[in-house]
């Protein structure tokens, strides 16, 4: 299929991208990667009057350590964090999380932050920033916002970003030194959207107790899904087998009622979300420096 008709923008700086987006407001949308908004277009379920394409706004393009985070800019690819050697030594999460993306040409193109800004219930990275408490940066000609994970992700494909808003960076925290940590999911092809996964970072006392923890899921609600009543669960435990076979029947009730489709139905969804809860804890806990 086609698209329909619309006008290509191609700046070259951000300022000129911010003011265009002002200009057009909700008849326009921001390209990066393309892996979400290209097939919208073809088959007709996007139709804006302008696509503003943001790839030759080369300040745009970084991967930065800055104190308490990982900062990358918003046209990296998804591979470019992939194969990053400051990213897999100091963020080893995100690029076992990024290998879940699909296959390697949707990473080649797929951006970081388009894929955050697209938030997608299924996909990887909203999760994992939910996980971490992350952060992004939302850019306009009215100025700058800096929205945390729990306030950016708003619904289905819905997020807080306003007309004329365009996210120029997205934040991931770093994880403690000790921590243990872990990404998994579950398909039913290499390569094809989840049907659940999650991702997770336990911390452990001095005596080897859990002192804090992060869990958050895809594919189990509307939104990614960070569950607190799980970590609470785990403080001052040893993450046992009696601890993760509760942890995991807690987790099978935050599986939305609605979250039937042709691909599972809700009680196979939970049963796979009670499983990869027990995994992703063991393999993050296992993990931990102690």
């Amino acid at each position: 299929m086609k698209p329909p008709r619309f006008r290509y923008c191609a700046p070259d700086m951000l300022d000129e991208a911010l003011s265009l987006l002002d200009k057009y407001g909700e008849d326009a949308k921001v390209l990066a990667g393309g892996q979400s908004l290209i097939p919208l277009l073809n088959m007709r379920l996007a139709g804006p009057a302008y696509v503003l394409d943001i790839n030759h706004i080369s300040e745009l393009n970084y991967i930065e350590t800055e104190d308490g985070y990982l900062a990358i800019g918003a046209t990296v690819r998804q591979r470019q964090a992939e194969r990053s050697p400051l990213v897999k030594e100091q963020h080893p999460l995100l690029v076992e999380a990024v290998q879940h993306i699909g296959h390697m040409q949707i990473r080649n193109r797929g951006t970081i932050a388009g894929s955050i800004a697209h938030a997608d219930p299924a996909a990887e990275l909203p999760a994992l920033l939910t996980c971490l408490n992350g952060e992004v940066v939302a850019q306009s000609t009215h100025g700058e916002r800096i929205i945390k994970a729990d306030e950016f992700f708003t619904g289905y494909l819905s997020t807080a970003l306003n007309p004329g808003e365009i996210l120029t960076e997205v934040r991931f925290p770093w994880i403690a030194p000790q921590s243990g940590w872990a990404f998994m999911e579950f398909a039913r092809r290499s390569g094809d959207y989840a049907l659940v996964g999650a991702a997770a970072v336990v911390t452990p006392s001095l005596d080897d107790h859990c002192m804090s923890a992060h869990i958050a899921y895809l594919g189990i609600a509307g939104l990614p899904l960070r569950v607190r009543e799980i970590e609470n669960m785990l403080i001052d435990t040893t993450l046992d087998e009696k601890v993760l076979d509760e942890a995991s029947e807690l987790a099978r009730t935050f599986v939305g009622e609605d979250m039937e489709d042709v691909h599972a139905t809700v009680d196979y969804r939970r049963a796979l979300t009670a499983e990869i809860t027990r995994r992703v804890l063991r393999m993050a806990w296992a993990r931990r420096e102690h």
